[in-house]
């Protein structure tokens, strides 16, 4: 693969590769764009096929957080780190150590914070070496229970656009994945009189929240196709993709998931389909402005107002695709944009 290539397509300013020997530490720090600050974005361990899928996954990933961390409001730009490997086999104190030590030697740049594969006890062994590290016991903690409340916020916002009100009673949501995030949407999702149904990989997962909240359970291909007012994906990406989207019987889709569009192409169908979406970077920001509230001073409940905030950032999206007669991922796209733009224009003041 021609890396400059990818940099220049997606407007990177930094790849870092990152190799030790003893703990066995191969990994790949992406940073994307600093115009709003320090680029900040976790780290996941994934057992990649290829080393070049873990680099695009890299690029691809710091890119969507300086365009999250933007939207969200923050000053920050966007990074993102992805080690190779098998959790379940690499995971040790070394191989964060290690990498704690890369993190250090970019003086600021990047910021880490806990991803897929990765927890509050990574970060802390990370911390050892670096300070450049958030989502630390004690501090922010599990951003997860934020995350969910604000993912929460960007479903009323979107039921708004959709019903013409937040008032979720009786509406049914077919929420796709049920871990730490995926629970607590649907936990808020219950206490607002919403109808679920669910569905997840792990059976011990829907057997709770069918305990829990009443929910239905289904199996996880037929989550796409059941009857519902809203679509969740709360679980992996390219989950709206050439095979789902026509099986689709919702009118708005709104999850946490990262990265649910497959391919541009499947954002445009949705419009075609009259179903609203609510670009995921947006409606899942409000896990990064808890860590951002980490690196301030962190205080709960100013994290939870900022997290409410993603109803407003949601509704904004949703003028700007009406102002600009445009797709919502393209709105989301331009509402991130227009931001840096403002921000990078800024001229210095003499004194």
């Amino acid at each position: 693969m021609k890396i400059f290539d990818y940099m220049e397509k997606y407007g990177h300013e930094q790849i870092v590769f990152c190799y030790e020997p003893v703990s066995g530490l191969k990994a790949i720090i992406g940073i994307h764009d600093t115009t709003l600050g320090p680029a900040l974005g976790g780290t996941r361990i994934w057992d990649y096929d290829s080393e070049e899928d873990a680099i695009i996954d890299a690029i691809r990933l710091s890119r969507g957080m300086t365009y999250k961390n933007a939207v969200a409001g923050l000053n920050l730009g966007g990074g993102k780190g992805v080690i190779i490997g098998d959790a379940s086999k690499i995971k040790n104190e070394e191989l964060f150590r290690a990498y704690g030590r890369y993190i250090e030697g970019l003086s600021g740049r990047y910021i880490t914070a806990e991803d897929m594969n990765t927890d509050t006890k990574d970060m802390s062994i990370i911390n050892e070496e670096t300070d450049f590290v958030a989502g630390l016991e004690g501090k922010s903690g599990d951003p997860s229970p934020v995350t969910a409340f604000g993912v929460f916020r960007g479903i009323q916002a979107t039921a708004e656009e959709v019903f013409g009100s937040t008032d979720l009673e009786g509406k049914v949501v077919a929420v796709q994945g049920l871990g730490a995030v995926g629970y607590d949407v649907c936990k808020h999702l219950h206490e607002a009189g919403a109808k679920l149904i669910v569905t997840d990989i792990k059976k011990d997962y829907i057997e709770k929240a069918v305990e829990d909240f009443g929910a239905k359970a289904v199996e996880p291909d037929e989550i796409y196709g059941v009857e519902c007012d809203i679509f969740s994906p709360c679980a992996m990406g390219a989950i709206i993709n050439d095979f789902t989207i026509e099986q689709l019987k919702c009118k708005a889709v709104a999850g946490s998931a990262n990265n649910q569009l497959a391919e541009d192409k499947h954002g445009d169908l949705l419009e075609e389909k009259g179903i609203v979406y609510a670009p995921d970077f947006v409606i899942n920001g409000a896990g990064v402005m808890n860590v951002y509230e980490e690196l301030q001073g962190y205080d709960e409940a100013r994290a939870m107002a900022r997290a409410s905030g993603i109803y407003d950032n949601v509704k904004g999206v949703f003028e700007i695709a009406k102002r600009d007669n445009i797709p919502t991922y393209k709105a989301a796209d331009r509402l991130a944009e227009e931001r840096i733009e403002k921000i990078a224009k800024l001229g210095k003041i003499r004194i």
